[in-house]
């Protein structure tokens, strides 16, 4: 790759069980709630496909494929949306141009990479609110799978 590329990391994938993605849009979703916001949020496996989604009543529908859009991108990139944002930014004109007219790509914030014992497994993406707050619920869902396998591992090693 040219200097002028963009430099991706180099995460091996796995299985997001489908508990695990209900619990991060479970999160996801009391989060707005406190916050009083309305979003959807989409849970992506490894590949990009859609595992769970809620939609808070009263958000605009158009946040219904952006919030997908936002988690395919970071689970695409293995990536924060916003990072990737942020690296296009700096890229040439022609990555600029090439990546912002892919259809599935939303550069901006509100979608993380979602990782099990340092394997990408998918994506949470959120929209309806501004970047901030959409981050702001997408991280509490990544705080919920984070706790769910700490707690696992937990109880596995207690088992031993």
């Amino acid at each position: 790759m040219s200097r002028s590329g963009i430099s991706l990391p180099h995460i091996r994938g796995g299985d997001l069980p489908l508990a695990s993605a209900w619990t991060a849009v479970e999160a996801a979703v009391a989060h707005a709630s406190r916050e009083e916001l309305q979003v959807s949020v989409a849970v992506l496996d490894a590949g990009g496909h859609l595992l769970a989604f809620a939609r808070v009543g009263g958000t605009p529908w158009h946040s219904i494929n952006l919030a997908i859009d936002k988690a395919r991108t970071s689970v695409s990139f293995a990536l924060p949306s916003s990072t990737l944002g942020d690296m296009i930014d700096n890229a040439s004109e022609r990555v600029r141009m090439n990546l912002l007219l892919r259809p599935d790509i939303v550069a901006m914030g509100g979608a993380f990479p979602l990782l099990i014992d340092g394997r990408l497994v998918g994506a949470i993406g959120v929209s309806g609110a501004s970047e901030e707050e959409d981050m702001g619920c997408a991280m509490a869902g990544c705080l919920a799978i984070s706790e769910l396998t700490e707690e696992k591992n937990h109880v596995s090693g207690e088992e031993q």
